[in-house]
C-alpha cells in the first residue's frame, strides 16, 4: 500500500481496474459452441457489391404471368454483346419469349440506346427459340457495339408482349 493512501480509496481503484478487466474479458470472449464466427474485415480487401435482383413482387409476376425466373443481364464478350438469360419454370406461359416472330429489344435510357439481337449468315439469330421446356435456362445475345451499355445500367428487355423493366447490367 502506497503511503498517505486510505484502504477505501485503495478498494475502489481495485474495484474499478477489475470491472475494466472484465468487460475487456467479455468482449474477446469466444463465442459459444456452433455459433459462427463473425466476419473479419480485412485491409485492402475490395469491396464486391453483390447483384441487384428485381423485388419479390417483380419475381413473382415473371413466375405467375410470363412462367420464367432467374432474369439476369451480363456483359459479356468484353461488352460487345450484352447476354440476358432466364430459367423455364412454365412451358405454356415461357413460349412467348421463346417466339420467332417476336422481335427482342434490351433498352438502356441511360445510354439512350436500343439493342437488337443480331443475325449472323451461317449462324442465324444468337438466341434460343426452340420450344421451351421447364426447368431448362435459356439465352439470347444483343449486339453492344461501341460498348454503349455498361456494367451498372438499369435496362428493359421486351420480347413482344413481355417486358423486363430495370435489371442491372452485371
Amino acid at each position: 500500500m502506497k503511503a498517505g493512501m486510505k484502504p477505501k480509496s485503495m478498494l475502489l481503484i481495485v474495484v474499478f481496474a477489475s470491472g475494466i478487466l472484465v468487460t475487456q474479458l467479455g468482449a474477446q470472449s469466444p463465442a459459444p459452441a456452433g455459433t459462427p464466427a463473425p466476419a473479419q474485415p480485412t485491409a485492402g480487401a475490395p469491396h464486391r457489391p453483390q447483384p441487384n435482383r428485381p423485388p419479390g413482387r417483380a419475381v413473382a409476376y415473371y413466375g405467375l404471368v410470363w412462367g420464367v425466373e432467374s432474369l439476369s443481364v451480363k456483359w459479356a464478350e468484353s461488352g460487345e454483346m450484352i447476354r440476358f438469360s432466364y430459367r423455364v419454370i412454365d412451358a405454356d406461359k415461357a413460349k412467348a419469349l421463346n417466339d420467332k416472330k417476336a422481335e427482342p429489344s434490351l433498352i438502356d435510357p441511360q445510354a439512350g440506346v436500343q439493342l437488337v439481337v443480331p443475325s449472323l449468315e451461317q449462324v442465324g439469330q444468337l438466341r434460343q427459340s426452340s420450344t421451351p421446356e421447364a426447368g431448362k435456362s435459356y439465352w439470347m445475345a444483343f449486339s453492344n457495339k461501341g460498348r454503349l451499355v455498361k456494367r451498372g445500367d438499369r435496362v428493359d428487355v421486351v420480347i413482344g408482349q413481355f417486358h423486363a423493366k430495370g435489371l442491372l447490367v452485371e
